[in-house]
């Protein structure tokens, strides 16, 4: 019989191997372009033996302090009851006892930062399955035709794959990396044998006098150097799936051993051979061994990719239920895994951007021009955000707190000022994709504010309808009617246009408000609350995380079981909709081009019957004009 200790670290072993599959795949592609873009990429140094342990010593502390030390020891730790990622650092900042402006501040840095990982999302697999395929070229010149159209037909075929979901697939994610990172560190090793002293460069002298001694163009070879460190939110993002001891122990034991083995590999192929600048990362692998360790890193990309893809399901998930993004069709892909989802709209806007960015870019090592500045200025954002956490959260002192940030901001500033150079190269994709997320996510905010101020205009109090109904000035009908109002207290516009159109109300109402929490998700218990506005009349409030979604009909049931006395069987409720048609006009509530863009965002969102899960046979929507 095995002992409790021996069950645990079992259950540790399969949630790391499962891990290294999701949270690893993104890190662990980076050697296929990080070294080479040092040495052969826009901003390249001379390949010099001092360029080169200058080079490799700042790939390891550049590893050590952004990855190891910032987002395992440091940023980890800032889980929002279990999730992690921007958005939901964001919640767990404006938690904290903060004034609006600041309050303000912190939400403006959350959205930009969840918009810019949206570019990062198109970016990873173009550039990631170029890269990959690229390996073709060195086995044989005769691929170079075929390298564009093998890449757009695997990244056609891994979109078109999301609607089946990961569940299958992702019991392979774990081996396959793991075998792709032992790859990477036997192939590394073996370089390293043949040159030693390329060891030298772990002695962070050969970085200082690298920076010290290159000028600008030194300085702005860390664009190149910052590749190694892409992957590094990514850990934050997937704290949600899995626990921080499993993320740490595959980063300290197994990937940043192995990626560290292969980019010392990679330098000492380039003091034994300046020639292999080209593509270091195929050019030290084996003749024989070419085409499998293209296979290899194709598989290994398309899992990065896939990462990223979920992780991008899951952001818009996020901000469709904090009303920043109109409402989508979420498609469950597990019944066991909350997590996986699939969402078609950005699944597919995802492929054409990726499409494109491979046709536009043609080269893997054009693409890293664009890579690398979107991640570069969301650390900026995470290292500010957690001293918001660790100040008012953690109760950290103000000199410890201060501390910390200014070392870690002073990293991640540099390497966004040597970022910034890409941005004319095609770096400005990224920042534009952001910007337009940006720009989608407050016009539908202050759309729907806008809308909600004018449903209140004019609005009768529920009281009033309570009493007049209890006068018997309103005709009564058998049944129960469900309303969904958006805040609580106030009376939904599909009731007032009920009277007004049918001049009837049914024996029973119930007027249901939806709340999305700061908070990934809300304990069963604290689900919903009801109170009585009326004999024949009830609030209900319904709280959700920003990672559930709403189930509707399931709160009502839940309501029955515990004894609430509905007017007849739940088959049998109506639920009474608004079917709101927007017209625009020049009144000045929102900017022209706000307007015309939320029109179209309002006009393509899911029906609220689809979104909150009602039974379609029982709903009646009451057409109504609203006038913007």
């Amino acid at each position: 019989m095995s002992s409790p200790s021996n069950t645990t670290r079992s259950r540790l072993a399969l949630l790391c191997l499962t891990a290294l599959g999701v949270v690893y795949g993104d890190i662990g592609t980076s050697p296929l372009y990080a070294v080479r873009e040092c040495f052969h990429g826009a901003h390249a140094v001379p390949l010099t033996q001092a360029n080169v342990l200058g080079v490799l010593s700042l790939i390891f502390w550049t590893l050590m302090i952004l990855v190891v030390l910032k987002y395992h020891l440091y940023v980890l730790r800032a889980d929002n009851k279990g999730e992690g990622g921007i958005l939901a650092m964001m919640a767990l900042a404006r938690g904290a006892p903060l004034g609006p402006r600041t309050q303000k501040y912190i939400l403006a840095l959350g959205l930009f930062g969840a918009a810019l990982l949206y570019g990062d999302g198109m970016l990873t697999p173009a550039i990631s399955v170029l890269s990959a395929v690229e390996g073709l070229e060195v086995a044989t010149p005769l691929f170079t035709p075929y390298v564009l159209p093998i890449t757009i037909v695997i990244l056609i075929g891994l979109f078109s794959f999301q609607r089946h979901g990961t569940t299958r697939v992702g019991l392979l994610f774990g081996p396959v990396i793991l075998l792709w990172f032992l790859f990477l560190a036997v192939t590394g090793a073996a370089s390293v044998a043949r040159t030693p002293e390329v060891l030298r460069a772990f002695h962070p002298a050969h970085a200082a006098g690298f920076l010290l001694g290159g000028g600008l163009q030194g300085y702005l070879v860390l664009g190149a150097v910052f590749l190694v460190a892409t992957g590094g939110e990514a850990l934050y993002a997937d704290l949600g799936h899995f626990n921080e001891r499993a993320i740490q122990v595959d980063g300290l034991l197994i990937a940043a051993p192995c990626l560290l083995l292969n980019y010392f590999g990679q330098g000492a192929l380039l003091l034994r051979n300046p020639g292999a600048v080209d593509n270091p990362f195929y050019r030290m692998v084996p003749e024989w061994a070419l085409y499998p360790a293209v296979l290899m890193a194709t598989a290994a990309t398309v899992i990065a990719s896939q990462a990223v893809i979920s992780g991008v399901f899951s952001l818009s998930r996020q901000a469709i239920q904090m009303g920043l993004l109109l409402r989508l069709r979420i498609v469950h892909t597990s019944s066991d895994a909350m997590g996986q989802i699939y969402i078609p709209a950005v699944n597919w806007i995802l492929l054409l951007a990726t499409v494109g960015l491979v046709i536009g870019f043609k080269r893997s090592t054009n693409l890293a021009s664009a890579y690398g500045i979107a991640i570069s200025v969301t650390m900026v954002i995470t290292t500010l955000l957690a001293f918001i956490v660790s100040r008012h959260v953690w109760r950290w002192r103000l000199p410890v707190a201060l501390a910390v940030t200014g070392g870690f901001l002073a990293v991640d500033l540099a390497f966004l000022g040597a970022n910034s150079a890409k941005v004319l190269e095609g770096g400005w994709y990224p920042l534009a994709a952001a910007a337009a997320v940006v720009a989608v996510f407050t016009t539908w905010k202050q759309g729907r504010e806008s809308i909600a101020a004018l449903q209140q205009d004019g609005a009768l109090p529920i009281e009033q309808i309570v009493r007049e109904a209890e006068g018997g000035l309103i005709a009564r009908i058998p049944g129960t009617a469900v309303f969904l109002c958006g805040m609580p207290g106030t009376t939904p516009s599909a009731l007032l246009h009920n009277l007004k159109h049918n001049r009837v109300l049914h024996r029973q109402n119930l007027f249901v408000s939806v709340r999305t929490e700061d908070v990934p998700r809300v304990p069963e218990e604290e689900r919903f609350e009801h109170r009585p506005i009326g004999p024949d009349f009830h609030q209900v409030l319904v709280r959700y995380g920003f990672t559930e979604d709403p189930d509707i009909p399931e709160v009502l049931s839940r309501m029955a079981a515990g004894g609430f006395p509905f007017a007849g069987s739940l088959s049998r409720l109506t639920y009474i909709l608004s079917d709101n048609t927007l017209v625009t006009t020049q009144r000045g509530r929102m900017n022209p081009w706000r307007l015309a863009l939320f029109a179209f965002l309002y006009r393509n969102a899911l029906r609220p019957t689809q979104f909150f899960r009602l039974p379609i046979n029982q709903v009646i929507e009451i057409g109504r004009q609203i006038q913007l």
